[in-house]
């Protein structure tokens, strides 16, 4: 995020997703929610994205948006990969809104063994669609101009084998790690990974699946820009 522009962003009454930064055209349910939900008055200034770094501020009017500034630009994030399995209730959601603040580039649904919920199908499709919905209202919450890419479901064996899996025993190290696998409350079945494939480790503690993904984002992505204190390898 462009530090001379933040305080401005943050002050905004709302950031919204856009297509185009120069039509400043929002999507039926983004009107309703700033004119009906938020109430914007005339006068107030929103912010708009392009979801691919771009953005503008612009001033609510009785009808339309004007523009209130030239169009910025943020740099890419840092490239990482949260690969995790589907969870239980609402936590697979809860873990994608705080990837998307944390500010990892893409989520991975991982088809694992002893996944517990329902996940192919129209469940997959549903669960993918609300997945993507909240890392929207996310994104646009906390102010992000790149999109969380939320790719479509893969199994353990079409993992790349340079992608790190969380599991007791793994090294403490993170150098160079950019993508991590998070398992299913069930864990990992104990043959379900070549040996050959990466191990770090979370922690002397069991987590459940939201916080070893949470906790894992934060690591991967604690070297990029932005943050204060760069991870350490330990």
């Amino acid at each position: 995020m462009s530090r001379a522009d933040l305080p401005r962003r943050v002050r905004a009454l709302s950031q919204f997703r856009v297509d185009d930064l120069a039509s400043l055209t929002l999507t039926p349910d983004d009107e309703h929610h700033l004119r009906r939900v938020l109430r914007a008055r005339e006068g107030e200034e929103i912010v708009l994205t392009d979801g691919r770094g771009g953005y503008r501020f612009a001033t609510v009017t009785s009808s339309s948006y004007e523009p209130a500034s030239e169009i910025g630009q943020d740099d890419p994030l840092l490239d990482t990969t949260l690969y995790i399995a589907p969870l239980k209730g609402d936590r697979s959601e809860n873990v994608v809104v705080k990837a998307t603040e944390l500010g990892v580039t893409r989520v991975v649904p991982l088809t694992s063994r002893f996944v517990a919920v329902k996940f192919r199908g129209e469940a997959r499709d549903k669960a993918l669609a609300r997945w993507r919905r909240v890392a929207r209202e996310a994104m646009g919450q906390c102010r992000r101009t790149w999109d969380l890419v939320i790719e479509d479901p893969v199994e353990v064996s079409g993992v790349p084998r340079d992608v790190a899996v969380a599991d007791f025993g793994g090294t403490a190290t993170l150098e160079g790690v950019r993508a991590i696998a998070i398992g299913p409350e069930g864990g990992w079945e104990h043959d379900e990974w070549p040996s050959e494939q990466p191990r770090v480790s979370l922690g002397d503690h069991v987590l459940r699946g939201d916080t070893a993904a949470i906790a894992a984002t934060t690591l991967l992505v604690s070297r990029g820009a932005g943050w204060s204190r760069h991870a350490r390898d330990t």
